[in-house]
């Protein structure tokens, strides 16, 4: 992997509170972000709002307010959720930034001056939710083949950009790199669409006099601009005024978006890059949906999740715990209170939590010697799992890693049965010292390869442990230091 790591999330649309999808994207890219920094890279971790286009209007004109004032005050709900939810994103983007316009207007003034964009009349089906075009034979029954409702026919002149003259060469693009879309399913996805499909241009404007709340065109100020074409400059905008400077940060490491949107990002992004002339992202990785019982969240069926609600009831390391490690990154996931309640049990509380507890009350208990002559095989498991990191966070296998890290404490809780320290203090205090330096030690690598996943979590089994400048890195076996330290403390995750 690269030395430096330049990680984003999807704008977040403000037209409506955040819920488990977006902290879903978040979590995943924190989780990412924070193993790149740990692996001592130089990290650029974006994630930003999406403030223009119709749904913001009308949902402004609904409540009353202006659009400035109903985005202002949605902004504040998604920052809020990020500093609850333990996110350590070092730039925030709003697309109303005076930055993002002007780079905007100059990329779309470049592309108009390369004859990349041209004017004409265009009649068609539009979607106003998804503030996108539709031709007749891509409806069904009629409706928006995305979300379902009622499109309207209109006629209007507008401006396209001339995404069909790069059908073939977006092809042969992602044929030449297998890692550009991922998963794999995503890909074939993107490349069945390619194959099977005439690609048209792509209308980029809309008149002010439908729609006000945009960027205005450089070229015409009669058009605002397509809010995707505005919303997609965010990953190379902010490189030019929220990125830490002195770096080249430009192209992306890796867009993690959800799969709803992965064709605006593998077609209108890409070709949007071509057309200017700029490197494509290294990697787009769309991730699946969460279900709630096996029913898709919607508001009409009152299932969506707050996330809120479970990070008050469970703690925010349990709440990221469980969306990375229940099911593999990629594909869809279905939440269900029994199966977020025996995670919780049975892997943070038993596993983990109790763990914790027993080691450091043996300690405590005992006053054994540091004697760490005598690993049991726990130096070379650590090893062997740190060594698998790199490949597995390099593919978001998410899911793998925490399965490996988890062998580490199933492993532990096995061997504290075993080897039954309780029993060693009677009879042989020098393999009672022994016995639990070897759990101290995998506690602290422990403690460290949980730190992506669980930053509070791993914060406070450093604390207990004795841990006072744990540093970023990532430990190794025999790192974590004496047994003088040791302050015990409160569950680590309580029973509830």
């Amino acid at each position: 992997m690269d030395e430096i790591a330049y990680i984003t999330t999807p704008l977040y649309y403000v037209n409506a509170e955040p819920h488990i999808g977006h902290a879903y994207t978040q979590i995943a890219a924190d989780t990412l972000a924070r193993y790149c920094r740990q692996s001592g890279k130089k990290v650029f971790f974006l994630t930003g709002t999406d403030e223009h286009g119709q749904k913001i209007q009308d949902a402004a004109d609904a409540r009353g307010i202006s659009p400035r004032e109903h985005t202002d005050e949605m902004v504040g709900k998604f920052k809020d959720l990020w500093v609850k939810l333990d996110i350590s994103n070092d730039g925030f983007i709003r697309t109303t930034d005076e930055e993002h316009k002007e780079t905007v207007r100059s990329l779309l003034n470049k592309l108009y001056e390369k004859g990349e964009i041209e004017k004409r009349s265009y009649t068609g089906w539009y979607c106003v939710p998804d503030e996108r075009f539709w031709r007749e034979k891509d409806l069904e029954e009629g409706k928006c083949p995305e979300c379902g409702r009622e499109v309207e026919r209109i006629r209007e002149d507008n401006y396209f950009f001339l995404m069909s003259a790069y059908q073939e060469k977006l092809i042969e693009y992602i044929n030449s790199n297998p890692g550009y879309i991922k998963p794999d399913i995503r890909r074939n996805e993107v490349l069945g669409f390619l194959k099977n499909n005439r690609l048209d241009d792509l209308c980029i404007s809309r008149p002010k006099s439908r729609l006000s709340w945009g960027i205005p065109l450089p070229f015409d100020e009669n058009y605002v601009t397509y809010v995707w074409f505005d919303a997609l400059i965010n990953y190379y905008s902010a490189t030019g005024y929220i990125a830490p400077p002195g770096v080249n940060w430009w192209p992306a490491t890796c867009h993690l978006i959800g799969k709803d949107i992965l064709t605006t990002h593998s077609v209108y992004w890409s070709t949007m890059l071509m057309g200017l002339g700029l490197p494509l992202p290294r990697k787009i990785f769309a991730h699946g949906w969460w279900t709630i019982t096996g029913e898709k969240m919607s508001k009409s069926r009152g299932n969506v999740i707050a996330p809120l609600d479970l990070v008050e009831q469970w703690g925010v390391n349990a709440f990221r715990y469980f969306l990375l490690r229940q099911v593999s990154f990629g594909m869809d996931g279905n939440f269900s209170e029994e199966q977020f309640i025996s995670r919780y049990e049975t892997d943070l509380a038993n596993d983990l939590g109790n763990l914790l507890s027993r080691v450091l009350s043996m300690i405590s208990k005992y006053s054994p010697s540091y004697d760490p002559s005598r690993p049991d095989g726990f130096e070379k498991l650590s090893e062997d799992i740190s060594g698998d990191l790199e490949e597995l966070y390099g593919e978001l296998r998410f899911s793998s890693v925490l399965d490996r890290i988890w062998e580490i404490v199933k492993s532990a809780n096995v061997y504290v049965e075993r080897s039954a320290p309780w029993n060693l203090a009677k009879s042989d205090t020098e393999r009672l010292s022994q016995v639990l330096t070897s759990l101290y030690e995998t506690l602290g690598c422990v403690a460290s390869l949980i730190y992506p996943f669980m930053p509070g979590a791993s914060a406070e089994m450093n604390r207990q442990l004795g841990i006072e400048e744990p540093g970023l890195g990532i430990r190794r076996w025999g790192d974590a230091g004496r047994f003088g330290n040791i302050k015990k403390g409160d569950p680590l995750f309580p029973k509830k």
